[in-house]
């Protein structure tokens, strides 16, 4: 366990839950199944969400997108199409291998790295992100399966965001939508979290043609493509 002091005199801990079994315990007694997350009294945040953890924790700092639409499209053009990448190198009973981070196969977290981004754009027309979406996005893929399938889906979901996100259709933007991910938040910080959610699961997919199909990712996402970009130092 770790101490740290933040910028308000705010005092917290960090544990890894990974060595700490009661860190462990507790947030399963809770019904939290991943990380990074942080407890403050009796409000849970899963994952990386600036703004409410800047509120959270009385930080004196601010996130301010404005201006990062035209960085968020470039960016999710080259994690989408990686994912697309990876995707044709695998044979469809490769895909279908069950991973190690979750009950799913390796089409079930590609179509995921895919799917959610989707989900996020669609935020500023249906006005949320819940699990209720979440659950019927699933049902409506369910048969998108063959590698070529999922591509031609992915090239899709690129070209819809790339095309929002340099729209500059600023009401949209800030279109204050309930998700799963974040809380309350806009539809441009929403999409920021899940390119976060996106490219961790990527780099997963990495580990996983490696360690266990023996399958070298051909041109992955290089540095350049996931700088800036924050995902958890816990890859599993």
């Amino acid at each position: 366990m770790e101490e740290f002091l933040t910028s308000n005199g705010v005092q917290y801990e960090h544990h890894d839950i990974a060595s700490e079994p009661e860190a462990r315990a507790f947030l399963d007694s809770r019904g939290v199944k991943s990380a990074p997350v942080t407890v403050v009294d009796d409000e849970i945040i899963i994952g990386y969400y600036p703004k409410k953890l800047i509120a959270t924790l009385n930080l004196d700092t601010r996130v301010d997108l404005a201006g990062r639409t035209g960085w968020m499209a470039e960016k999710y053009d080259k994690i989408l199409h990686a994912a697309i990448r990876a995707t044709l190198q695998l044979a469809p009973e490769q895909l279908q291998r069950p991973v190690a981070w979750r009950p799913e196969t390796l089409r079930d977290t590609i179509v995921h790295i895919l799917s959610f981004p989707e989900l996020a754009w669609l935020s500023h027309r249906t006005g949320s992100m819940s699990t209720a979406d979440m659950q019927a996005g699933r049902e409506r893929l369910a048969d998108v399966n063959a590698p070529e399938a999922i591509a031609e889906y992915g090239e899709g979901v690129i070209g819809n965001i790339v095309e929002f996100l340099n729209g500059n259709d600023n009401d949209a933007f800030d279109r204050v939508v309930p998700a799963h991910y974040g809380g309350e938040v806009t539809v441009v910080e929403l999409l920021n979290i899940i390119l976060s959610h996106s490219t961790h699961h990527l780099k997963q997919v990495y580990w996983f043609m490696e360690t266990e199909l023996g399958v070298t990712p051909v041109n992955p996402a290089t540095p350049a493509d996931l700088e800036g970009i924050f995902t958890p130092e816990a890859l599993i």
